[in-house]
């Protein structure tokens, strides 16, 4: 028998991160490889040339051939772009059994009826997520099956797309000779690799900042509040540094990644930099300090636009386990100053958690490992398993309601 394999596909806008996970036969996973290839034809999150973002993705996908054919049939991928939105919906189900005791069709029947609900032909249901139960008002249940009631509601968030960006997004892969098993949004990716139980528990917000966009996730009492996506990322920040220094944009990336900083007021006001070490067509020098000040408008403006999110659900400066930052732009020297500047949170640089992947046969670095611009990557590798043994688990769970019903026929 193959072994079976499955693939976490992030595509963003500067490049694209797969991991490649064996799954072993007690369904845990087992890390092979990670690739990381530069991207085209994207742009925050969106394809805007589809032969460009085949031929990227065709790239990745052959490299993971070599490891396993099966293994390109069994992508998740992420999928976020500002065109997401988080909506929240309720369904209810009256209980039918004389007892009041509630059983999984009660809850199916509620849950159904939850996501009933009406979006415009160009909207695509990616997630229903059930934030909790309520049973004859008593509220925050987590596990309603087998309790008692005579009215039970699921309140839910779902979360939806425009469906062309998806299903573009979509084609890429399957005509780079991909399948994809399933859908997954990429702050909810990130959520899944980073954060801890206590974290969620708390109260937290992800802020996961890309290339070209920025997603967040709020959690609070082990339930997802909100999400969001914004059309801004680190790659804003070096387009303003090209303008602002008159360098080209690989020449502004490099002065951003080697020299820049979130927190102006850090950097020496006297310290300049010879701007023709990173571009032979520039000349002259630039003050490091005003370098670093046009990276923290930028950062401040995503930041903003973050706490605008957190205020509108009533949790700005409210949320004690704080901000965790992943992504590429995460790793800027003092982005957790900045945040606690702007956010009035705590902060810190959140680091994959892959302790449920057994990592000893992956050619991975530490760092790499270690790195929170995988987060989306890592956190679409658990996801996926969680989906494949959720759907083990629903084969058992059927089979066993099937001969508890049969026993129930025969039984006086």
């Amino acid at each position: 028998m193959s072994s079976s394999y499955i693939v976490g596909l992030d595509i963003g806008s500067s490049s694209i991160k797969a991991a490649v996970a064996e799954v072993k036969k007690n369904k845990t996973l087992s890390l092979i490889q990670t690739f990381k290839m530069p991207s085209a034809g994207l742009r925050r999150g969106v394809v805007d040339d589809l032969q460009e973002a085949t031929r990227a993705v065709s790239q990745v996908l052959g490299e993971i051939k070599k490891i396993s054919n099966n293994a390109i049939k069994n992508i998740f991928l992420g999928v976020g772009s500002p065109d997401f939105k988080t909506q929240a919906s309720k369904g209810m189900a009256a209980v039918v059994r004389a007892d009041s005791e509630i059983n999984q069709d009660d809850i199916d029947r509620a849950t159904e009826n939850a996501q009933a609900i009406k979006l415009p032909g160009n909207r695509s249901v990616v997630h229903y997520v059930t934030q909790q139960y309520v049973i004859d008002d008593m509220g925050d249940v987590k596990e309603p099956l087998g309790m008692v009631g005579n009215r039970l509601e699921v309140l839910s968030l779902i979360i939806h797309a425009f469906g062309p960006n998806v299903k573009n997004l979509t084609k890429c892969v399957e005509s780079a000779g991909g399948g994809v098993a399933g859908l997954i949004f990429s702050p909810l990716a990130a959520s899944r690799a980073i954060l801890s139980k206590n974290q969620k528990e708390l109260g937290t917000v992800l802020v996961d900042i890309g290339f070209g966009k920025t997603g967040i996730s709020v959690y609070e009492e082990s339930k997802l509040l909100h999400t969001a996506v914004f059309p801004i990322g680190s790659g804003h920040v070096t387009n303003d540094l090209a303008i602002r220094l008159k360098v080209s944009v690989p020449s502004a990336e490099n002065i951003k990644l080697t020299l820049g900083s979130a927190v102006a007021k850090e950097i020496p006001t006297r310290e300049n930099v010879d701007l023709n070490k990173f571009d032979s067509a520039a000349r002259g020098a630039f003050s490091r300090r005003l370098i670093a000040e046009t990276i923290e408008m930028r950062f401040a403006e995503i930041m903003e636009l973050v706490n605008s999110e957190l205020k509108m659900i009533g949790k700005a400066a409210h949320l004690p386990a704080g901000a965790v930052l992943v992504g590429g732009g995460s790793k800027l020297p003092a982005m957790v100053d900045l945040t606690k500047q702007e956010l009035k949170l705590s902060a810190q640089v959140g680091v994959p958690n892959l302790s449920e992947v057994d990592v000893s046969k992956a050619s991975s670095s530490i760092s790499q490992l270690e790195d929170p611009e995988w987060a989306c990557a890592f956190g679409l590798l658990l996801h996926g398993a969680d989906r494949l043994n959720d759907a083990k688990a629903g084969r058992v769970n059927t089979v066993l309601e099937f001969f508890k019903k049969l026993f129930n026929i025969f039984t006086p």
